[in-house]
């Protein structure tokens, strides 16, 4: 009798050894400090920062919270132009801001937000652009840039997928007014959960961190209606842990990645997104654009599923289409991004995953198994 095949899920948290875990958090028992901005938590900031090639950054629980504080932190009022070809989380930023998101649609090329669709959407109500940076690939930045300039807007990215990424040499929270990194479990780095804001202007460091802790300015003030979005020491400590091997897992993960486009380059129906020119890649995410093979996205899906391979829609439904949404957004019509939501399918990818799964993978999607 064959012995049953462990999940394979879309993708697996990179962690530090046990050992190596253990060794940098016994301080914390020394000194019981666990929570409000400790030695671990601006150990990992200045990390970071030099990591990120970054002006100036701070870190948060997680990269919601650092999004929503940054845009709240912005002052904006009334519209904001963003991607609906992304994670829930980019769009309820800007609504639980008060604000209203207007959806522009994506390039088919690499479902980053269509720079040359946004003109069209600015109105005197609108005061920024959210852009998405998709699986690793970067948004046009200088595009944007000059959009922004033009119409006098802010430029928030939501980077939770671009950690470590780089256009020519530079970062990319170089660009824009602020960038917003996510450090979830499932992304290329973790702090088990956070995220972490960069930015150029050192006014909103005082601002971001008052928010970050209820608005509290002094030890009886409090100036500001913000919330708890603190990062604590044993999130941080795994952090540093992490930041000590997270170049040799992007290494690993491009390993994944030149197998996966060894069996599936070329193959009727299959599109593989190429790499961007001067970009370099963090290889997050391995999207596979299924439109007009023998099997639909669904079935694909569903075909790795019962072999206990599990991929995901990434991103689908289409944030328009959510629930709390769509009777909101009915009207509006975004081709490129719908047929990127019932097309695209992310694989497994992950610094450890071998490349005989990467194979089995790809047996089963082209039907050699």
């Amino acid at each position: 009798m064959q012995p049953e095949k462990k999940d394979i899920l879309v993708t697996r948290a990179s962690m530090p050894s046990y050992e190596e875990f253990i060794e940098e958090i016994k301080p914390i028992w020394e000194t019981a400090w666990m929570t409000n901005m400790g030695e671990f938590h601006d150990t990992l900031r200045d990390q970071l920062k030099e990591y990120l090639k970054a002006d100036d950054l701070l870190l948060f629980v997680n990269g919601h919270m650092a999004l929503e504080m940054a845009l709240q932190a912005m002052n904006l009022t009334g519209e904001v132009i963003t991607t609906p070809f992304t994670f829930a989380s980019t769009t309820h930023a800007i609504v639980r801001n008060n604000l209203t998101p207007v959806f522009c649609d994506i390039k088919e090329e690499d479902f980053t937000i269509d720079e040359e669709k946004i003109e069209a959407l600015i109105t005197d109500k609108t005061t920024a652009i959210v852009p998405v940076h998709v699986y690793g690939n970067v948004c046009d930045v200088e595009r944007i840039e000059e959009i922004a300039k033009k119409h006098n807007l802010k430029v928030i990215y939501d980077a939770a997928h671009a950690f470590g990424v780089e256009i020519n040499g530079k970062g990319v929270s170089d660009y824009g007014d602020a960038s917003m990194f996510s450090f979830h479990a499932t992304k290329v780095f973790n702090t088990i959960e956070g995220g972490a804001v960069a930015f150029h202007d050192p006014s909103m460091e005082v601002l971001l961190n008052y928010l970050k802790n209820f608005g509290i300015t002094g030890k009886e003030t409090v100036e500001y209606i913000g919330g708890n979005a603190k990062m604590n020491e044993f999130q941080a400590a795994m952090g540093i842990c992490n930041l000590r091997h997270v170049d040799d897992n992007i290494k690993k993960r491009g390993l994944v990645v030149e197998r996966y486009r060894q069996r599936l380059q070329g193959v009727n129906g299959i599109r593989l997104i190429e790499p961007q020119t001067g970009v370099r890649q963090n290889f997050a995410y391995f999207p596979v654009v299924f439109d007009g093979y023998k099997l639909s996205r669904d079935q694909v899906y569903d075909l790795l599923a019962q072999h206990h391979i599990y991929a995901r829609k990434y991103f689908y439904p289409l944030v328009t289409d959510f629930d709390c949404y769509k009777e909101r957004f009915a009207d509006v019509k975004l081709p490129a991004a719908k047929k990127a939501a019932d097309c695209v399918l992310t694989l497994p990818l992950y610094a450890e995953l071998p490349v005989s799964e990467v194979d089995r993978i790809c047996d089963i999607i082209l039907g050699d198994n």
